[in-house]
Order: C-alpha cells, then structure tokens, then sequence
C-alpha cells in the first residue's frame, strides 16, 4: 500500500483534531447590534403644544463601558423623522440646530435637555399621546444601536 493514499485521511483527521482544540474564548462572534454600554434614564417625549409642530425628548445617557461612544442617529417609534439637535447662544439669542453627533465618554454622563442638546420629533402620529410611550433607538458611530422606552408627557408636564 502507498502512503499517498494516507495523506488525505491524515490531513482530514489532523484538520479535525486541531478544530477540536479551539476554546470558546478563541472563536468570534459578531456582538448583538444592542450591546452598547449605554445607560438612559429620565427619558421622555414632550408633546408639542400645537399639533403638527414638532415634539422634544429629553434623557440622561451614561457610558458604562470602557469606550467613547458618539450618538450619530435617533430614531422615534411613531415618529416621521427624528434629529439630533443642539442649543447654543449666538449674539444673545438662543438657537438651535440638527448636530452631527454627539460624544459620550467611557465613565462619562451627557444630558439631552432644554438648552442643550436634544432629539426633535417630526411628523408625530397620532396615536402617540400623553400617558403612553414608545421606542427610540440610538445608533452610535460604527452601526451599533440601544433601544429604550420613552414616556410620552403632555406639552409642559415636566413633573
């Protein structure tokens, strides 16, 4: 017998025996799209106080793990579109406007309230009413998301 006809079942069961001795900490899986060390606490909508006009929402977001994260999208349930917004004074008035992102350093803390940073809710459906919540989704740099409830609260209802 020829060894040339043992070379692939010896290739085939060191191939086998190798595999076998992988631990699980070596293999690789692609992380769950929601694992992102974000916190969100305080969340809420703010209902506009005329219909049609745009909502707000506000939270406090806390990075618990050990790697900036910068926000680059928000996403409402039951909202047309949502945008990253943020307040600043030019020449003695406040203004506000959509921002890029918005950074969260590892161990740090950001507030999205009045006069800061914010998320604006358009196109509001109907069916999101004071008493109720809904979703949103934050998606950061590198397509990672956190999704978390929002409590929806009628226009000046700051509790």
């Amino acid at each position: 017998m020829k060894l040339t006809h043992l070379a692939p079942a010896a290739l085939t069961l060191a191939a086998l025996t190798l595999a076998g001795c992988s631990s699980p900490a070596e293999e690789t899986t692609a992380p769950a799209a929601d694992e992102v060390a974000l916190e969100v606490s305080n969340a809420r909508l703010m209902l506009p106080a005329v219909s049609g006009n745009p909502g707000a929402i506000y939270f406090d977001v806390e990075n618990t793990g050990d790697r900036n994260y910068a926000i680059r999208r928000a996403d409402v349930k039951g909202a047309g579109n949502a945008e990253l917004h943020g307040s600043l004074e030019v020449d003695g008035q406040m203004m506000m406007d959509s921002v890029g992102q918005v950074l969260v350093e590892s161990g740090g803390t950001q507030s999205f309230e009045p006069g800061g940073f914010h998320v604006m809710v358009f196109d509001l459906d109907p069916s999101v009413q004071a008493g109720t919540s809904t979703d949103m989704t934050l998606t950061v740099v590198g397509g990672k998301k956190k999704t978390f409830p929002v409590e929806v609260r009628a226009a000046g209802d700051e509790r």
